[in-house]
């Protein structure tokens, strides 16, 4: 073999920002407000609540020394399910919620499937999103194979916070280096030995590795197992089990040539380096004491949900029909997605507020119906918008009976009030969460900022009747303190305009994790249409209940839907129609299918392009080989529909996690975006275990010359319902400005993306590379090879995976062809 140095190819990107709504902040040195929220579905165990805070004080510790005595955690909230027994310690949480909680800890759907994990979909340095782990790691039942849970959650918050990856590489754990086999680690001053272990019909086994004579790589089977006692400290993001391992790898000790994804992702930079380049990081300077602050902590429990609407009926919501698509929309929300148990109210404002409805507890569809009577009709409509005088009520509202901690108020307004700033300390003083719904083009920043201050969720909804906008909005207020199989889960959202007489025919598809609490709604904009309903057995259902008055229609399915494709047909006269479909989950201990979607930031000014993420999930199972699409809705009402793409290419981060991204390009006008994801599972489509971004199994370790192993990781069936799925969801709002139209006339203004997973293999006396190539704007099209000396030809359409093949007797030919990869790429030899 010909020695030669690869070329390592760099795209210089921006930083992405992390979005997530976490409420951390950093105050000095230590970390206040962190959330660690316990799922509904743990059982209630009080030792567990001391559990989780000896590991704070472990790791709070641990990560004081590995940092440089720069960082610890100073407060921490845990989050107790309202399931569990009340006591009288227990506080009531604020902004506190499962959906902005840091740290979740979660029983997994599938058993043994203990592994720590984080959602990072981004850049290297960019945040992630949550830190997951399971009640055995917290008891330290997990010690073997994880080490202290203290080290684990400092590994991975390193991820959460600064955004570093993995040391290791457990899919290919050994490289070829100066003619030898050497396992993935950092530092390489780590000891062990190489041994397959092996379990088959009730017995295992340990035997030595073996090397592939034509490939000279060690058989696909071979682990690199530790000594136990060791004397290298670092690093923490290849094992944090070694008990001698307090420290990340430093620039002097980071090893550059594994193939990890901290060297693929953060361009052979050290994890030390990675976070030296943070905020914290600029903002610190070390502390002088031995020893960090302690910890403290506050329980808060989750109790009864308390929502009012807050709906603006000022003149200037008679513009195109919407109070009624208001009111259609308020209906839907009160009939199915509000869940039962909760507290509800109405308030109604214009240039003053008026209460419409005192709280009311959801027990039965009685109350529903009360509720429902109280929403305004569409003739009504005043003066002027003053929102803060609606918020002002609905907190009255609230204190008659209860704390406005932890209340939430959905905000529905068409944004025409420029004195919203009014009330920010009072909104922020009342500890109420706001989610604001705007309807029409506003773009009034106090409405964001109500939402941004409080946790609450902001979204949008155009005059554009036909993309249903308003009602996803309204289907996205399910709880986000609720066990999962108790949230009304979207199916389907779509709708159509009709030029002639014609009709709206479609499926959908009801796999065995949903069917309780099944819901069609129907809406249209001139004349009732006629409307079925098939289920899989034949059987059509046509007894809609119909509100005339509103424009609506719905069909509530008995007991639980039949599992299997059903189908709707709705014969119109010429108008525009909707439809959305809604269910629950069929069993409370079987988590249905879902889709989370989101934009890598809320604001954007254009040519700076946006990222599209979508997590689809069974539980804590992430879904591969599904159909993802993302539906951008611009201010005017145009959509953009986008393929999202799990193949670790362009936008995507890392192939087959479950998480689809793409980029977003299609910039329309200025103002503010909606965003729509549609998931659906097909016969390809299967479950898996999370591959990338989590604490490292170890297989087990090497005392006084004696191998003690671990189980092996237990297996996971990728079985999935043969119906497939479906499941729509909708994300957060977000703001374009510097619309490009009013720009002047550019040819090509994005470059292709960074080629991300460039292979070389040896094949006889040839080396044969291959690489998913850019497009030509981004992931978006195909790149243009522009070069004369171009091998595909001067101007030529590169394939979306693209091959050569060299001669191994020189590296010359090796550099000549991955030198005519765009040329957007930067190359160092």
């Amino acid at each position: 073999m010909v020695p030669f140095k690869m070329p390592i190819l760099v795209l210089t990107l921006y930083l992405l920002q992390g979005t997530g709504a976490s409420l951390i902040k950093l105050n000095g040195n230590g970390y206040e407000d962190v959330v660690i929220a316990i799922d509904p579905n743990v059982p209630e165990d009080e030792k567990l609540i001391q559990q989780i805070e000896d590991m704070i004080s472990e790791a709070s510790t641990y990560l004081y020394r590995a940092t440089e005595k720069r960082f610890y955690f100073e407060s921490v909230s845990i989050l107790i399910p309202k399931t569990w027994q009340p006591k009288s310690d227990y506080e009531k949480p604020k902004h506190e919620t499962y959906k902005n909680a840091d740290i979740i800890i979660e029983v997994p759907n599938s058993p043994g499937n203990d592994i720590p994990r984080i959602d990072q979909f981004g850049k290297c340095g960019e945040r992630g999103e949550r830190i997951y782990l399971t009640p055995r790691i917290i008891r330290g039942e997990m010690l073997n194979v994880f080490g202290p849970k203290g080290k684990v959650l400092v590994h991975e918050w390193a991820h959460f916070r600064w955004g570093v990856f993995e040391e290791y590489n457990e899919d290919n754990p050994f490289y070829q280096f100066d003619g030898k086999n050497v396992p993935v680690k950092c530092s390489e001053g780590i000891t062990g030995t190489n041994k397959v272990y092996t379990c088959s019909g009730g017995s295992c086994s340990i035997r030595d590795c073996w090397t592939d004579p034509k490939t000279g790589k060690l058989n696909k089977d071979c682990m690199f197992i530790p000594d136990k006692v060791q004397s290298e400290k670092a690093s923490i993001m290849f094992m944090q089990s070694i008990d001698s391992v307090v420290e990340f790898c430093t620039e002097k000790n980071h090893n550059r040539f594994a193939p990890n994804l901290q060297n693929k992702m953060c361009y052979l930079k050290s994890t030390w380096e990675v976070i030296q380049d943070s905020e914290d990081y600029k903002k610190s300077t070390p502390m002088m004491a031995a020893e960090p602050p302690k910890s403290r902590f506050s329980l808060k429990q989750i109790g009864e949900r308390i929502l009012v609407l807050v709906i603006d009926t000022s003149r200037s919501m008679k513009v195109g029909n919407r109070l009624n698509r208001l009111r259609q929309a308020s209906q839907f929300f009160l009939l199915q997605i509000i869940e039962k148990g909760s507290w509800t109210g109405v308030v109604t404002f214009d240039s003053s507020a008026t209460i419409q409805s005192e709280l009311i507890q959801i027990e039965s569809d009685v109350q529903r119906k009360t509720l429902i009577s109280r929403l305004p009709t569409v003739t009504v409509a005043g003066g002027g918008a003053h929102i803060c005088s609606g918020l002002r009520t609905a907190f009255m509202v609230v204190k008659k009976k209860f704390l406005t901690d932890g209340s939430e108020m959905a905000l529905l307004t068409d944004g025409e009030d420029n004195t919203t700033n009014t009330c920010f300390e009072e909104v922020k003083q009342s500890g109420a969460i706001i989610h604001t719904i705007v309807l029409g083009p506003s773009t009034e920043k106090g409405l964001e900022k109500l939402s941004e201050m409080t946790g609450g969720m902001k979204t949008t909804a155009t005059d554009n009747v036909q993309n249903n906008g308003l009602i996803d909005a309204f289907s996205a207020l399910s709880s986000g303190n609720a066990a999962i199989t108790q949230r009304s889960i979207k199916l389907e959202s779509k709708g159509i305009t009709l030029t002639n007489e014609g009709w709206m025919n479609g499926t959908v598809i009801f796999d065995s994790t949903v069917g309780k609490d099944t819901l069609f709604l129907v809406t249209w904009t001139a004349q009732q249409p006629e409307m079925f309903v098939t289920d899989p057995s034949g059987n059509i259902y046509k007894n809609f209940a119909v509100e005339t008055s509103s424009q609506m229609a719905y069909l509530q399915i008995p007991n639980t839907a039949q599992v299997g494709i059903w189908t709707y047909s709705l014969k119109s006269s010429a108008q525009t129609l909707t439809l959305t479909i809604t269910s629950r989950a069929a069993n409370p201990t079987v988590p249905p299918f879902t889709v989370d979607s989101r934009m890598h930031k809320d604001t954007s000014s254009f040519p700076s392009p946006m990222i599209v993420y979508a997590e689809v999930r069974q539980g804590s199972l992430p879904i591969l080989g599904a159909n993802v699409t993302a539906l951008i809705e611009s201010a005017d009402g145009t959509t953009v529909t986008l393929q999202l793409l799990d193949n670790g290419a362009g936008a995507d981060s890392f192939k087959n996690d479950g998480v689809y991204s793409r980029y977003f390009l299609g910039y329309k006008t200025d103002g503010q975006y909606s965003l729509k994801v549609r998931a659906l599972g097909r016969t390809n489509t299967q479950r898996s275990r999370s591959q990338v971004n989590r604490a490292m199994y170890i297989p087990g370790s090497i005392d006084q010359g004696q191998i003690q192993v671990n189980k092996p990781k237990p297996t996971l069936s990728p079985g999935m319902p043969q119906t497939g799925f479906n499941v729509v969801s909708t994300g957060d709002s977000f703001l374009v400005s510097n619309d490009p139209s009013s720009q002047p006339s550019q040819t090509d203004i994005f470059p292709p993306c960074r080629i991300k997973d460039l292979k070389a293999n040896f094949e006889e006396d040839h080396i044969r590379l291959t690489w998913t190539a850019p497009g030509d704007d981004f992931d978006t099209g195909r790149g243009k090879a522009d070069s004369p000396l171009s091998p595909f030809g001067h101007s030529s359409k590169l394939p979306s995976r693209m091959v050569g093949s060299i001669h191994n007797s020189t590296s010359n030919e090796l550099m000549s062809l991955l030198c005519h990869i765009p040329s957007s790429i930067q190359y160092f030899a």
